[in-house]
């Protein structure tokens, strides 16, 4: 799954654009793509120049936000349903932002259906954490040697390259293939976790201060009065 947006406020931002991918396995690859009309929002500057979709674009193409909010959020939960993980990159962004989505429009939440999370950020900086350099997922896409089927910022193109970052990770990583689905998804909540502190630990020591936002894996706490 994957979303572009208005900006980088889970709390107050919007979908743009989502996707979600069923890759990999037996089956052939299937993709959905929805478009929203912002819901009133507005696209800011940063985000446009980034995905190159302008809010007067996406107020004439898009459909409805409450209904690409509810569709996106029933495909996400049926595939969960149906046993599959959910590969998010940087989940408690893109999770985060689609459950104040829902709240916002009276969309069930996913998380009535207890998805299981893949988080290809998470399993790279906590399995090579060593290794200089950016982790955006173009950077993983390098490292990995996955495909950019279209160049990046595209919901469609970054879905499916998640997907297969994640998949080579677990290739080169075997033992990470090997464990229970469900007992990896919590074994990443507590990497996320020390990773989050390990990076609040170095700006203290660097600045004096740190960023004390609430934050959490996969889902990231609502800050009060926020999400409207």
């Amino acid at each position: 799954m994957d979303f572009e947006t208005t900006g980088l406020d889970v709390d107050f931002d919007r979908i743009v654009t989502g996707s979600v991918v069923r890759w990999g396995g037996p089956l052939p690859t299937e993709a959905r793509t929805w478009y929203s009309d912002l819901g009133g929002a507005e696209v800011s500057a940063g985000a446009a120049a980034i995905h190159g979709i302008s809010t007067e674009q996406a107020r004439a193409v898009g459909r409805p936000a409450a209904e690409v909010v509810k569709e996106i959020a029933e495909t996400v939960a049926d595939y969960a349903a149906h046993a599959y993980p959910i590969v998010v990159m940087n989940a408690p962004f893109d999770l985060t932002l689609l459950e104040r989505e829902c709240a916002r429009y009276g969309v069930r939440s996913i998380w009535a259906s207890t998805p299981v999370v893949l988080d290809p950020m998470v399993l790279d900086r906590y399995l090579d954490r060593y290794r200089k350099g950016k982790r955006t997922l173009v950077d993983l896409c390098h490292h990995y040697r996955v495909r950019l089927e279209g160049g990046a910022h595209n919901s469609e193109v970054d879905a499916k390259a998640a997907c297969g970052v994640t998949w080579k990770i677990g290739q080169r990583y075997p033992r990470i293939a090997r464990e229970d689905i469900g007992e990896l998804h919590e074994l990443q909540a507590r990497w996320a976790r020390e990773l989050h502190e390990s990076r609040r630990a170095w700006q203290r020591e660097q600045t004096g201060e740190c960023d004390e936002t609430p934050w959490d894996w996969p889902l990231i706490p609502a800050r009060t009065g926020a999400g409207t």
